[in-house]
């Protein structure tokens, strides 16, 4: 092994760190902020929806052990030796549009021009399985592999697609046929038995590469679940169609190159790259007790989050749909889909899907993230993640089971698991700890969003769905139906340099439920603010200043406002003032500002 000179090595002269040394460092920042502070650790770290504890530093001490090597069990590295080193991940595009001709077209310039295989959604409101032959018209099967997401009507599309190549006298290139029929039971409540998924997959295995099942995890994730309720019923479903598999008659070896895994990608890069490796961790396992861990390698499907696109600024899902591609790239990905800026609008124009594919692209061939084979791999922070979430996982999933697995807990135990984690997430929103840009930060009332051709409504029944922004977004349409937009009057006190803040924070709190603001400007005089609030017909006012200033003025400014006509006089900041009816403050409930007070304003519900 060649020796690095030392005056070559990037930490020469410097003196070695320590976590003592950062410890004293960090408290003296902390303390310099005015926190009080007992351990710096417990300070700076945070807790996911999981119960995992994120810290601020991580060393040597923290890794779980060896994760093994890409390519060889447990697979945490990687199902595959080379990665995507030599061609990157699978680039698959997703396609719903109905009407035969427009898919057609979408899947041709797809294919030419990036795009590695296809998602197909046929039945419920996307394409009819009868119409593969005139989609596919042009498409070499031999090349590009095909997956088919059809529901209730897996079977048909199915027998469609292999009569398509068997009269085309090839052997498809790879794909799934997508039987789920417990996915479909989590989206549409309506039980499906195995014995159709098991069907497939004897047909399936005439063809090599082609595999018959999906578990597809985006319905836990979608209703709100946390990453590691999405991973453990998503092991619950491969188990019970490999116990499904093996009591049809496949041995255990087949039926795990059966099987092939979705899972949603968020722009939460690193929680993202530790899921994918962590869900190769816990299949691994389960091929490991299975007595065939050498067949353990997971397959899996990335594909955006649905739950995190928003219908408001949705050029900001640009940058979303990135941070996740990346984070399943890097995770592992063997497939990943990004999904179309505007998908929240309705079914996606051309320049939509080429927006989403070169986003791929870009990272796959400009920034060159698949050259490296599991690029997170010997980080201390990023194998700390992926073994605290997938024992989280492996715990729930372990309760599945006792619940009588998959299908029984889907009866009453995963809804109310998913549900409870939803309200813990939905509370965070609605306080903007977990912000979103361009809806709850930032938002712009001045938008021109783009118009997009209805997309079918889902099926009705099973697990809910839900969009993190859907608060907000609510409150925003609401506010656009108006005649004129909803105002409140922020009534700044003192100098620019005294109110900025907070009128800013006060604006951005209620912009983000479509109501303007009008400021007052720099001054004291509580008559000349209550006149400036006459002036512009608003009936509910913020005040907006330093906590000094308030001391001073707030009390007179909230007498003088409400004698113009104010119905309500909100504080920016915290603290009791005479008038005053409550203060807006980091941590409070937006949306329950907000709906109290478009009811205020009249705002028509």
């Amino acid at each position: 092994m060649t020796v690095q000179p030392e005056e070559l090595h990037p930490a020469a002269g410097f003196p070695p760190g320590t976590r003592d040394e950062w410890r004293r460092l960090a408290v003296g920042v902390l303390r310099g902020s005015g926190a009080e502070v007992g351990s710096p650790e417990e300070a700076l770290a945070f807790t996911t929806y999981d119960g995992v504890t994120i810290a601020p530093l991580y060393d040597a001490a923290d890794l779980p052990g060896d994760p093994g090597v890409p390519g060889f069990a447990p697979y945490t590295r990687g199902s595959r030796a080379a990665g995507g080193a030599l061609s990157g991940w699978d680039v698959r595009q997703r396609h719903a549009h109905p009407d035969p001709a427009v898919t057609r077209e979408a899947v041709l310039a797809d294919l030419e021009n990036g795009v590695t295989s296809l998602w197909l959604v046929l039945g419920d409101g996307g394409l009819d399985p009868a119409a593969l032959p005139r989609v596919l018209d042009g498409v070499y099967l031999d090349l590009a592999p095909v997956v088919l997401d059809a529901g209730a009507r897996t079977a048909e599309a199915a027998d469609a697609f292999l009569r398509l190549a068997a009269g085309r006298g090839i052997a498809p290139a790879g794909g799934n046929l997508g039987a789920d029929p417990i996915g479909l039971r989590a989206r549409t409540g309506t039980p499906v038995p195995a014995s159709g998924a098991v069907e497939l997959a004897r047909r399936a295995r005439e063809i090599p590469s082609l595999r018959a099942i999906t578990v597809d995890a985006t319905p836990y994730h979608d209703a709100g679940g946390s990453d590691a309720e999405e991973l453990g019923c998503s092991i619950a479903t491969g188990v019970a169609y490999l116990r499904a598999l093996i009591d049809g008659g496949l041995p255990v070896e087949e039926a795990f190159g059966q099987i092939e895994f979705r899972y949603a990608a968020t722009a939460d890069q690193f929680l993202t790259i530790a899921k994918f490796r962590a869900a190769r961790l816990l299949w691994a396992r389960v091929a490991e007790v299975c007595g065939v861990p050498g067949h353990g390698g997971q397959v899996q499907h990335a594909v955006t989050s649905s739950a995190m696109m928003t219908g408001r600024d949705p050029w900001v899902n640009m940058i979303r749909t990135t941070l996740a591609c990346f984070g399943a790239g890097v995770g592992g990905a063997d497939a990943v889909t990004v999904q179309p800026f505007d998908a929240r609008l309705g079914l996606p124009d051309a320049f939509a899907r080429r927006i989403a594919r070169n986003t791929q692209s870009l990272l796959v061939e400009e920034a060159g993230v698949a050259r490296v084979v599991d690029p997170a791999g010997g980080s201390w922070y990023a194998e700390r993640l992926t073994a605290d979430l997938a024992g989280r996982a492996w715990e729930w999933f372990q309760e599945i089971e006792r619940a009588g697995g998959a299908e029984a807990a889907l009866e009453r135990l995963i809804p109310e698991r998913l549900a409870a984690t939803w309200a813990r997430r939905s509370s965070n929103i609605a306080r903007r700890r977990d912000p979103i840009t361009g809806v709850s930060e930032f938002p712009n009332l001045t938008e021109r969003r783009p118009a997009r051709e209805p997309a079918p409504e889902p099926a009705v029944g099973g697990l809910p769905r839900v969009h993190y922004a859907q608060g907000f977004e609510d409150l925003r349409d609401r506010a656009d139906r108006e005649a004129a937009r909803p105002e409140v009057f922020l009534a700044t006190i003192g100098p620019v340099a005294a109110y900025t803040a907070r009128a800013s924070f006060a604006a951005n709190l209620f912009q983000s439920g479509g109501i303007a603001t009008v400021v007052s400007g720099p001054g004291t005089d509580p008559a000349e603010i209550a006149e400036a609030f006459r002036r512009s017909g608003a009936t509910v006012a913020c005040l907006c200043s330093s906590d000094k200033l308030y001391a001073e003025h707030a009390a007179p400014v909230a007498a003088e406002l409400r004698r113009a006509g104010a119905r309500k006089v909100w504080l920016a900041g915290k603290g009791d003032h005479d008038g005053v009816d409550a203060g807006l403050h980091a941590g409070c409930d937006v949306l329950d500002v907000l709906r109290t007070t478009f009811d205020d304003l009249g705002v028509t519900p």
